[in-house]
């Protein structure tokens, strides 16, 4: 694997871009600030949300998955996200991608890719 490779194939493709999305998503319900987001959700709208979030990063990396689900500017209207949200949020994926040891390079380009989202989903 070299530099000139997708990010998705540098990530190590589906399995693992499905893994962190899966602890990811399970740090931010157990967040005493970000839980509300998922509050009266049934398991069914998260198992959906999750694999539309996995969708997208593999698009987005370079993958070959085809996201078919609505921009972030649609889908995080109203939400009352926050800059501190934001912040939080970021923290979480940092502790993930540590936790599945993705490499600094790697680490930079999906903090890159995520803060360059950060304007269509904080209020």
């Amino acid at each position: 694997m070299n530099e000139n490779d997708s990010l998705y194939s540098r990530l190590g493709g589906y399995d693992a871009i499905s893994a962190v999305v899966n602890e990811l998503i399970s740090r931010l319900m157990q967040d005493s600030l970000l839980g509300r987001f998922w509050e009266n959700r049934g398991e069914d709208g998260i198992n959906r949300e999750k694999q539309l979030l996995v969708d997208y990063l593999c698009a987005n990396a370079g993958g070959p998955m085809l996201y078919i689900g609505r921009d972030n500017k649609t889908s995080h209207r109203g939400m009352g996200i926050t800059d501190n949200d934001w912040s939080v949020f970021i923290g979480h994926l940092k502790e993930t991608l540590s936790h599945f040891q993705v490499s600094e390079n790697e680490q930079s380009d999906v903090l890159a890719f995520i803060e360059s989202t950060k304007m269509d989903i904080v209020d």
